[in-house]
């Protein structure tokens, strides 16, 4: 896992091919990259959608998923750690940390995976090993061992030194970095060697009493004794080992294939995988064995033009076999298991039968979807879903035929099923199909996809951001549903409070009142009433976002009251207290980083202040390059990439990804309700 270009697809090329899984050097660049076997991903020279392959180190079978770095793609990021036991995150030696490694490594620490860092691209102009692990620690908060230094950096960059051997690795080019030489430490480096020495010996003093002993008091220590504390530390997620080199000139792989063995975790060392049982709701732990029941989470839908659908899953626990019933207890429908398949990118090879640990693709499996849980109905349990983020931005869609039309409608719903950030709604008023996305480039591989695999030509409209409202001030209110229209009289009365939270919290209910004031039955439909007017603001009928609504009284009839009268009259109090909250407008904005040579500085900053965006800071890196890092709004950004280029004559490069939701000024509300029509 990576920002964008730090080296993610090259590394897993340069492992493939050393652990003879490939017999050639696949190039980003050149479009042969094993692991981008998407056109898309040929042209752009970026990865798309994560690859899964498999490879054989030193005795150990390793499952590898090559994760996107652009910030469209962040699913494919989520749902990889959400199902894989380590991480290698690699670092650009000339970048190092950016806006994307940011975010990939707060997800992998929400789901407590243990990490090495892989400073990538020694060999380009600017490499600084030191300012990458500096930033490590100032920016992400991380706790760096470093385990390698580089042998020179830049153009003489030629190896690394192992600080706990102490020895040098040099390799071999004419070999294509197949051949390697393990020398002394070369005597310019011996002072530096010796400080990060002990500087690793201190750091693992301060993780271990024993160890620290040993240390203080100068006894003798094996390096087998070393490495297993580090091994211990980073499956505690206390450190996270440093190693370096630069895949692109094939230097340091190896080393980083044996620290993968050797720190990073086997699913048997993982923490307890934790599960609740379906009918009784209690936790329950997952024993990763053979010997117990089945349990696996699908974790991606993919669509094969010679298979069909494939769902790929990681087994947990159990055995499976092609053939088998199994149950989705996400689902509660059973399924039943076809062909079993290792993926290697887009290549597959069937197997008969998957162990605890595995991760496959099935071929069969109809109903299931990403985030389902796979088990054995007599013991049914659900794990942990996937967290999925809410689009941000939309265009309209419109097939050329008739049989454009009737071909979009089940290529969509494929999309949709591969991809849980991809959004298919229908606008109610003009009768559009709208699709939405993650972002500019989102949208434009799903346009392209449905172009060249399902054949579907459409005409597709500006892109729209996904605005949302919420109010800025706090009210009491109350609603009424009361009729008689012929039929069964109908009584509802709910008082509500509204507040203002935050607008990444959504939507909270607080049920406020004594059970005597309103029945139990009614509370329910209160809180459903009030969510589904939050789909629809006041001002120009955005989703509303960011209120608290706590139920603080009401009244019911004995025979008039229902749930629709407590739904109606929760909805309504809701509309009519929002309106005098002071409702505004939110927009999505996004984090920005240009990264522009000195003498466009000034252009770069005047266009992004014109964008209505806020900098926050402009660092100069080695060389004549600066980082601008600002905050701009989303509806700023449409056609950035081309305006970039022109103002710094193709040399400037930009990331952007989602922030937050902010209040937009009194104009744009008015323009947007305008335009809107409300």
């Amino acid at each position: 896992m990576a920002h964008i270009d730090a080296g993610k697809t090259t590394t897993t090329e340069r492992i493939l091919y050393y652990t003879g899984i490939s017999h050639r050097l696949g190039e980003v660049h050149d479009g042969t990259a094993t692991m981008d076997w998407m056109e898309q991903e040929q042209e752009r020279g970026i990865t798309i959608t994560s690859a899964s392959t498999t490879c054989f180190w030193r005795d150990h079978r390793i499952n590898i998923i090559d994760t996107p770095g652009h910030v469209d793609f962040t699913i494919e990021v989520e749902r990889s750690l959400r199902v894989l036991d380590g991480v290698v995150a690699l670092f650009c030696a000339v970048g190092g940390v950016e806006p994307q490694s940011e975010t990939v490594w707060r997800q992998a620490v929400k789901y407590q995976v243990p990490r090495l860092a892989f400073v990538n691209k020694m060999d380009r102009i600017g490499a600084d090993f030191d300012r990458v692990v500096t930033m490590m620690r100032e920016r992400l908060g991380a706790r760096p061992l470093v385990l390698q230094l580089p042998v020179g950096e830049e153009d003489s960059f030629t190896g690394v030194v192992d600080l706990i051997a102490e020895q040098a690795i040099c390799f071999d080019q004419r070999s294509l970095g197949t051949e390697y030489e393990v020398r002394a430490v070369p005597e310019e480096m011996i002072p530096r060697v010796a400080e990060y020495r002990k500087k690793l010996m201190e750091d693992l003093a301060d993780l271990d009493d024993d160890f620290a002993m040993l240390y203080l008091e100068d006894e003798k220590i094996s390096e087998a004794e070393i490495r297993d504390l580090v091994r211990r530390s980073t499956l505690s997620s206390l450190v996270t080992p440093v190693l370096c080199g630069s895949a692109f000139k094939n230097t340091g792989v190896q080393p980083l294939l044996d620290a993968i063995v050797d720190y990073l975790p086997s699913p048997l060392e993982v923490k307890d995988v934790v599960a609740v049982e379906v009918e009784s709701g209690i936790s329950v732990k997952v024993v990763v064995s053979d010997e117990a029941q089945p349990t696996a989470l699908v974790f991606k839908i993919l669509t094969d033009p010679h298979v069909g659908q494939l769902a790929f899953l990681r087994l947990y626990s159990g055995v499976v076999e092609s053939g088998m019933q199994i149950y989705n207890s996400s689902r509660k429908r059973n399924e039943r298991v076809g062909r079993l398949l290792k993926m290697h990118a887009n290549k597959r090879e069937e197997v008969k039968k998957i162990f605890a640990g595995d991760i496959v693709a099935v071929v069969g499996l109809k109903g299931s979807t990403t985030g389902d849980t796979l088990c054995l109905k007599e013991n049914a349990i659900l794990l942990e879903s996937l967290e999925v983020p809410e689009p941000v931005i939309g265009v309209a869609i419109e097939p050329l035929s008739q049989s454009d039309h009737e071909r979009l409608g089940m290529a969509l719903e494929r999309l949709v099923a591969e991809d849980p950030t991809f959004k298919v709604e229908i606008d109610e008023e003009s009768g559009q199909t709208i699709i939405s996305g993650m972002g500019e480039l989102h949208l434009e591989i799903i346009v392209d996809r449905l172009a060249r695999e399902f054949k579907v030509n459409a005409n597709v409209g500006k892109p729209q951001v996904a605005y949302r409202e919420t109010i800025t001030n706090s009210i009491d209110c109350e609603g009424r549903f009361i009729r008689q229209d012929g039929g069964r009289p109908h009584y509802g009365h709910v008082c509500l409070r509204l507040e203002p939270i935050g607008s990444e919290q959504g939507f909270c209910f607080v049920d406020q009142i004594e059970a005597e004031e309103l029945p139990e039955a009614f509370i329910a439909p209160v809180s459903l009433g009030l969510e589904e007017a939050m789909l629809a603001g006041p001002l120009a009928g955005y989703p509303m976002t960011g209120v608290r609504a706590k139920l603080t009284g009401g009244s019911w009839h004995e025979t008039d009251s229902s749930e629709i009268s407590f739904k109606l009259a929760a909805a309504i109090g809701f509309n009519d207290g929002v309106r005098k909250a002071a409702p505004t407008i939110l927009e999505p904005v996004v984090e920005v980083e240009v990264v522009v040579p000195s003498e466009f500085l000034g252009d770069i900053m005047g266009d992004i202040n014109g964008r209505r965006g806020r900098i926050q800071g402009v660092e100069s890196r080695r060389g004549e390059m600066q980082v601008v890092s600002a905050f701009v709004p989303l509806a700023e950004m449409f056609g950035y990439a081309t305006e970039v280029r022109s103002r710094s004559q193709g040399r400037a490069t930009f990331t952007m990804q989602f922030s937050c939701y902010e209040a937009v000024s009194q104009e744009i509300v008015r323009k947007r309700i305008e335009y809107s029509g409300l």
